[in-house]
């Protein structure tokens, strides 16, 4: 069930790297702990919108992850990486996983709990 774009891979033979995602801002400010109980709820939820949970796990160490370990978890995983912030993967299958940026990174208006 191969495409064209279902490759990890681009032209060349490398495989795309994994980078930070772009700053980013929540429409209200959040605390720590309220970004922490969005992330577990998103996480909690992800597996019953399709996909593998053994993908949606990887994925969630990986987001928790350094670059460098995110990159090992993401490739032993067979993850393919459209998004090199992790925001849009597939699984080896081509099932889609979208990952909201809350789950990758802090907003730039996040308030500090304390």
């Amino acid at each position: 069930m191969g495409c064209a774009g279902s490759s990890q891979t681009k032209g060349d033979g490398t495989i795309k790297k994994i980078r930070k995602p772009k700053p980013w801002k929540n429409p209200q400010p959040l605390t720590k702990t309220q970004l922490m109980q969005m992330r577990d709820e998103f996480w909690d939820t992800a597996p019953h919108y399709g996909g593998q949970k053994e993908i949606w796990d990887a994925l969630r160490a990986a987001s928790e992850a350094d670059l460098t370990l995110a990159q090992a978890i993401v490739d032993s995983a067979g993850i393919i990486v459209q998004s090199a912030d992790l925001t849009i993967c597939y699984d080896e299958r081509g099932a889609k996983y979208e990952l909201p940026h809350y789950v990758l990174s802090e907003p730039t208006n996040l308030i500090r709990d304390g």
